[in-house]
């Protein structure tokens, strides 16, 4: 999107934007949308709408299924689009390791459609546990793993216990014999949100045990079976529910040669965000992997804004190479990172200090809503997490379009796969 509005100030060049869907979204915002936090219009706007003004900008409506760097041409799932550059800024997708029972099974986190996909099951799951009558299955409703300590899991355990605290025991007397949701936090690393600060590692875990989840470190996922989670230490929680949020892989660019291609999948790129062995293309984002970078010689965390400052100076070097002037290098300005828990709770990561607490989601909070696009959106926002706020009690609890449900009765023949990070 950086990238997209910066271009489309320079009215020499045509820009087309090519994508699966016809809208933007905010990623870091979709738990609350699987949450019945807020609603998808919140955090999503359309392309064309975005940039109807912007009369040197096209929108191609399919995803990518092929690229011809000798044609110069990106073959979609809708037809053909031909480029002088092409930019690869597709991101990543959820990463199974390799356990085919739990790509099945599982319920991702990483797109709009799995976050409503998830809502709907949290919420399906609550009907059938007030219709159940054995109490054992009733708890296997009710019991939910998250696989994965990121920001993700963190996120979506923290919200899913202010749930269980503020309207689960209220609105789902009969969820379980106790009338609360289970809610299990597993990461084989020993710290919850990994690349952040002790300080704020420990906050997040605090503040989770607090509020009643379970935190299981040290413990890798091995395989989902019959409705059970199994774990490598030989344990396993029986569930309907098993969220996947432990890991990402680079999207695939079939058409690329094999030597631009690096670890995790991610297209190898030069200094200047031009993919190695292939002229006139360029990546950015958590597709790409760049080395050159001297503050990073293994690569850049796969964040937004590494993203963000990418795009913004990619969009920059290719008017120059247009207007054949020098290109500027890339240099990522690490500003920090920041984790919400759960409400009036979050942890901030700043190069020198670091912070938790209620300031620190506030601080979250205005963070996250700049960068939404279109004002109505950011409005809605502020006003509809004020009167949840005040209220305790969000009305979006709605069963919309249901997806068939993933059901673990038929597994795949068990390999001795263990999660990886």
């Amino acid at each position: 999107m950086n990238l997209a509005k910066q271009l489309s100030k320079n009215k020499s060049l045509s820009i087309t934007l090519i994508d699966k869907n016809n809208y933007h979204f905010f990623p870091p915002l979709i738990y609350q949308v699987a949450t019945a936090f807020i609603e998808t219009s919140i955090i999503t706007y359309p392309f064309r709408k975005m940039f109807s003004t912007v009369k040197n900008f096209r929108f191609h409506y399919g995803g990518m299924e092929q690229i011809d760097t000798e044609k110069k041409l990106v073959y979609t799932a809708s037809g053909t689009v031909a480029y002088d550059y092409l930019v690869l800024a597709m991101g990543t997708e959820t990463n199974y390791f390799g356990m085919q029972n739990v790509e099945k099974y599982a319920v991702p986190m990483k797109t709009i459609d799995d976050a409503i996909n998830l809502r709907n099951h949290i919420l399906r799951n609550g009907e059938r546990a007030a219709l159940e009558h054995d109490d054992e299955q009733r708890e296997k409703y009710s019991t939910i793993v998250i696989a994965g300590g990121g920001p993700t899991g963190v996120e979506l355990a923290g919200m899913l216990a202010y749930m269980n605290k503020k309207i689960i025991s209220k609105e789902y007397p009969e969820f379980s014999p106790s009338g609360k949701m289970r809610i299990v936090l597993v990461d084989m690393l020993p710290t919850l949100l990994g690349p952040m600060s002790k300080k704020s590692q420990q906050e997040a875990y605090d503040v989770l045990v607090s509020m009643g989840v379970e935190v299981k470190l040290n413990t890798g996922v091995k395989d989902y079976v019959d409705g059970k989670v199994l774990f490598a230490d030989g344990s396993n929680i029986a569930t309907d529910t098993l969220i996947w949020s432990s890991g990402v892989i680079a999207k695939e660019a079939p058409g690329l040669p094999k030597e631009s291609i690096g670890r995790g999948r991610r297209i190898l790129v030069d200094e200047y965000n031009r993919v190695k062995e292939v002229s006139d293309v360029f990546a950015i984002g958590d597709v790409c992997l760049q080395t050159t970078d001297p503050a990073f010689p293994n690569g850049h965390p796969q964040l937004a804004q590494v993203a963000i400052q990418q795009g913004v100076l990619l969009a920059e070097n290719l008017v120059n190479i247009v207007e054949k002037r020098p290109l500027k290098p890339f240099k990522y300005n690490d500003k920090g990172s920041m984790a919400i828990i759960t409400k009036n709770k979050a942890v901030v990561d700043l190069p020198k200090f670091t912070f938790t607490g209620w300031f620190a989601w506030l601080t979250w909070l205005f963070i996250h809503i700049i960068p939404i696009a279109g004002f109505r959106n950011k409005v809605k926002l502020v006003t509809g997490w004020f009167w949840s706020f005040l209220t305790n009690n969000p009305s979006l609890r709605l069963i919309i379009r249901p997806n068939p449900e993933k059901k673990s009765e038929e597994p795949v023949e068990h390999k001795e796969t263990v999660q990886q990070v």
